[in-house]
């Protein structure tokens, strides 16, 4: 698996970002869906990353810069066809990394709260995330978990 930066200009990736939104709206109520479109994610506080074998696009994630000392993870995403390969521990490991290496003192995220999410929280938990208030933005709301982590 290679994990690189990603510009946004490759369909494959349009389709899984599309997969990612369409599915974020069917297990989230509307003003509950935060996930980024294309244009939040090519904003400079914003770095995207795509994991990929050979060509085949497996799975995407995002670090957003709140400000110096504080990222959020954005658009964590495996493609279906990779479910249960290691691509989202990967992709995870790999953005706390380049957290680190920005001396970022901590990571947050949001996520949803129904079964749905439940693979997502159990990752971000096994990883060392527990659960805070909303941070930056975000209104508490009973659709959405908030999660974090000092490193």
């Amino acid at each position: 698996m290679q994990i690189e930066i990603e510009d946004l200009t490759n369909p494959d990736v349009h389709a899984l970002l599309h997969e990612h939104l369409a599915d974020m709206r069917e297990h989230s109520p509307p003003g509950s869906v935060h996930a980024l479109d294309l244009d939040g994610l090519r904003a400079k506080s914003v770095t995207f990353w795509t994991v990929r074998e050979s060509s085949e696009l497996m799975g995407c994630g995002a670090l957003k810069e709140l400000d110096s000392r504080w990222g959020e993870i954005k658009s964590m995403r495996t493609s279906k066809a990779h479910l249960r390969k290691g691509v989202a521990t990967k992709l995870l490991e790999h953005i706390l990394d380049e957290a680190k290496r920005r001396r970022y003192e901590r990571v947050n995220l949001e996520t949803g709260s129904t079964d749905a999410f439940k693979p997502a929280r159990l990752l971000y938990e096994r990883f060392g995330f527990t659960r805070c208030q909303p941070f930056a933005d975000y209104e508490d709301n009973s659709f959405s978990v908030f999660m974090t982590i000092e490193l």
